[in-house]
């Protein structure tokens, strides 16, 4: 998958003034985990998260597939999403264990062209129940994002990141199940009234860096 984007875009500016400017162009696509870039990714997660992985982790994602995908600007790498299948609770659920992006290349739209590929994995997979993710309480911005994908907040793990502070999580979750009363909920248009309305007032955050 990849995506062209004029950068610096105005589309209230004249043709004149966008003539006279020279528009930056990205490219921003996806790629596969190899032996040969695990070492980048290594680099990328070091930067981006504030905990450590251990290399059982990485070896672990080299025959993880589709599940896993570094994201490049202009053939840089500079994001990456890991998942894999949960089989726990009798349910058959994908769990997102890490989805970030450099600082420097957040609002590209780089979080939301890997989580569309998550979707559409568990689309082919076709018996995925939900996708759930654990979110730190204190990172505003990631749980805005998952929360226009139609993410909600299930529940509260106490202590979750045992080094950080705060150490607490919120439980994210989407139901892929197809009722009625689902497909409404996490349709477009219903996602977008229900992002438009006001945040709660208790404190949101996830570990994850995206977009």
């Amino acid at each position: 998958m990849t995506n062209t984007i004029d950068m610096n875009s105005n589309n209230n500016e004249s043709k004149e003034n966008r003539a006279k400017r020279k528009v930056k162009r990205v490219t921003i696509e996806l790629g596969d985990i190899t032996q040969h870039n695990l070492k980048q990714l290594k680099v990328l997660n070091r930067d981006v998260f504030p905990v450590a992985y251990n290399e059982k982790f990485y070896k672990d994602l080299l025959g993880a597939g589709e599940l896993c995908k570094l994201a490049y600007c202009n053939d840089i790498v500079v994001g990456a999403v890991c998942c894999r299948i949960d089989l726990s609770e009798n349910r058959r659920r994908l769990y997102i264990m890490t989805l970030g992006v450099l600082a420097k290349y957040r609002e590209l739209g780089l979080g939301t062209l890997m989580l569309e590929h998550v979707f559409k994995v568990c689309e082919r997979e076709g018996n995925i129940d939900s996708i759930y993710l654990h979110v730190q309480i204190n990172n505003e911005t990631a749980l805005s994002f998952y929360k226009k994908f139609g993410f909600q907040i299930i529940s509260t793990a106490v202590e979750y990141y045992r080094r950080l502070d705060p150490s607490d999580a919120y439980l994210l979750e989407r139901s892929l199940k197809k009722t009625a009363l689902n497909e409404q909920a996490t349709s477009p248009t219903t996602v977008a009234q229900q992002s438009s309305k006001k945040a709660p007032s208790v404190p949101l955050s996830t570990i994850t860096d995206v977009d």
